[in-house]
């Protein structure tokens, strides 16, 4: 037994080596030389792969990701945007004009002013009509150098031996079966309703978009500041904007500028101009970081050097101060943050919705948790209600209110930004997960605020001024 165990062990040992031997035999070519000497030659049967094709097609795709930018449609539309505006106006001129010419003074002075929009109008369409060209040449270009390669990663695909790129394709048909029947599960499942605010919307859903942007009257020069449009406007200003730019180290600025439409402001055309609080700039009660807000005539913002609401009465161009609780932390103690920054001068953000003006701070008594407080009109304004949140604010890119609630928003990567987190002023209620996601132009938002006027957000975002369509339920 024990002989025989040997010889069948020996017998596929040798089985075994016999099989390692052929495949070796099959790839190499032996030749025998002199004094016992063996040299191997290698044959490789599959094609070079062309790996300097890879390369231009790799080099072609970076090409379009950067000449093909979410800029460029977005830039279309509010032109396109823009020029309705400028028509409506114009019509709406027109008929005034018709009603009320008295054939004297009063028809030269609108004709002449129709005729000034008239050429704003024109100017408006030459650029739309330049940059549509633009859009229509870089679109044929691209198209080109898609089909190019397309041909070529066709090629390309004839090397994949391992079907590596045929299982890739499986799997991403399989994940997108996947997510349909997720959304498909979710549509069955009755959602959660978030609490009620302090106005007729009550939950906020979605936002879309981005609906408007523009690099303004200085591209790139200013990356802190915050712009909008008044929520409860003075007569006649129903349709103004206004910028604030953080016009010393990203940090500092004594002045609000204005422009009377959207479409001054794409042009950079602003009127009345610069509206100065202080000539000095920093100096006492001018602006410290971008979170500013403008509501019933009058910019709110963080007064310089101090742990304090300053709000501009821009009639008067008198400034008067609210004090925050002990402990408020300011001078960039406080900022709003994400992993890989922290936006220097965020401590306070003003905010308003369709209730006023709110502000959202935090003290060295709270843990560093963001503290919210209404702040009431008069004479001087006054801190209202306080409501502590258990948020950190360091984990937070910066906030806004709507209809009574507080919404916080996160940095997921570049291209959005969450809105992850809600505080319900009425019930005290809070929720962590939201996953409200917004699409942005530009890696970070500086400034946030909500348009109770037309449920629009308005996102400063890296010098460009950009605008949101909120969705409520």
């Amino acid at each position: 037994m024990l002989l025989l165990q040997s010889d069948t062990q020996f017998a596929l040992w040798s089985n075994m080596r016999l099989y390692v031997i052929i495949p070796l035999c099959a790839l190499l070519t032996i030749t025998k030389q002199e004094h016992t000497e063996c040299t191997c030659e290698l044959n490789n049967s599959e094609r070079i792969f062309p790996h300097e094709k890879l390369r231009k097609v790799e080099s072609s795709t970076s090409d379009c990701k950067s000449n093909i930018i979410p800029q460029k449609s977005v830039e279309l539309k509010s032109l396109l945007q823009g020029l309705e505006q400028r028509l409506t106006q114009l019509s709406k001129d027109v008929l005034i004009l018709e009603k009320e010419d008295d054939r004297g003074l009063y028809g030269v002075l609108s004709l002449y002013l129709i005729e000034n929009e008239m050429n704003e109008i024109k100017q408006l369409i030459d650029k739309l009509n330049s940059t549509t060209q633009e859009h229509q040449i870089l679109a044929a270009s691209a198209t080109h150098q898609l089909e190019i390669m397309k041909t070529e990663m066709k090629v390309l695909e004839k090397f994949d031996t391992m079907q590596v790129i045929k299982g890739r394709q499986t799997i991403e048909v399989l994940r997108a079966d996947l997510d349909s029947c997720k959304k498909e599960v979710k549509a069955l499942t009755q959602l959660p309703q978030l609490p009620q605010g302090t106005c007729p919307r009550s939950r906020l859903v979605s936002v879309t978009g981005p609906v408007f942007y523009t690099e303004g009257e200085y591209p790139g020069l200013y990356s802190y500041g915050s712009w909008g449009c008044d929520p409860k406007p003075e007569k006649g200003k129903e349709n103004w904007y206004w910028l604030v730019m953080m016009t010393s180290n990203n940090r500092y600025s004594n002045y609000i500028r204005f422009y009377s439409s959207l479409n001054s402001l794409i042009r950079g055309v602003s009127t009345p101009g610069n509206v100065y609080i202080h000539t000095s700039n920093p100096t006492t009660n001018t602006i410290q970081g971008p979170n500013n807000v403008l509501y019933g005539g009058a910019l709110y913002y963080n007064c310089y050097n101090r742990d304090a609401v300053c709000r501009f009465n821009l009639t008067t161009k008198h400034v008067t101060t609210l004090e925050l609780h002990q402990g408020t932390r300011y001078n960039s103690k406080a900022n709003f943050c994400h992993l890989e920054e922290c936006y220097p001068y965020t401590d306070l953000d003003l905010a308003t919705d369709e209730s006023g003006v709110w502000v959202v701070f935090t003290t060295s008594l709270d843990f560093g948790n963001m503290i919210l407080s209404k702040v009431e009109e008069g004479e001087p304004p006054a801190l209202g209600k306080t409501w502590q949140t258990s948020v950190y604010k360091q984990a937070v890119t910066n906030t806004f209110m709507a209809c009574g609630v507080l919404y916080a928003t996160r940095y997921v990567n570049q291209e959005l930004e969450e809105i992850f987190y809600s505080f319900n002023t009425v019930t005290g209620k809070e929720r962590f997960n939201l996953g409200i996601f917004i699409s942005k132009i530009s890696p970070n938002i500086q400034a946030l605020n909500y348009s109770p006027v037309d449920q629009t957000l308005h996102v400063y975002s890296d010098s460009n001024m950009v605008s949101y369509k909120v969705i409520f339920e």
